[in-house]
């Protein structure tokens, strides 16, 4: 069953990466008026593909930090649809296209997924 959580983080991770390639073409660092434009949203995605990653490995070797990652992971999926999902119902066209739209939809119902699966095995306490 562990392979659940591996599988969903891992489908979730290339979700989320996706939607930051996608965020850099509508330059959303515009979108959240975050400091340092292009270069800083570059940089900002550094630490952010490591704990990506990071929390891949530790899902793989079955270890509560893992665990946490993956629900960390499932809430920030949750989150970049629900923020997008504001911004596109206050009028914004960024993240309006078709494969947009698909990568936001899917990564609320993967984190959705993910997040049950990921208590459940909290709540038993399988861990190594």
């Amino acid at each position: 069953m562990w392979d659940a959580v591996l599988w969903l983080y891992l489908i979730n991770g290339v979700l989320l990466i996706n939607h930051e390639i996608d965020s850099a073409y509508w330059k959303e660092w515009e979108l959240f008026r975050l400091p340092g434009g292009h270069a800083g949203f570059l940089i900002l995605h550094f630490p952010l593909l490591f704990l990506i990653l990071y929390g891949l490995l530790l899902v793989f070797q079955h270890s509560f930090a893992g665990l946490v990652f993956s629900l960390i992971v499932s809430f920030g999926g949750i989150f970049a649809f629900s923020i997008h999902m504001f911004f596109i119902k206050r009028g914004r066209n960024e993240f309006k296209t078709p494969v947009s739209l698909f990568i936001l939809a899917s990564t609320f119902i993967v984190s959705i997924i993910q997040m049950a699966v990921t208590l459940y095995f909290l709540n038993k306490g399988e861990t190594i």
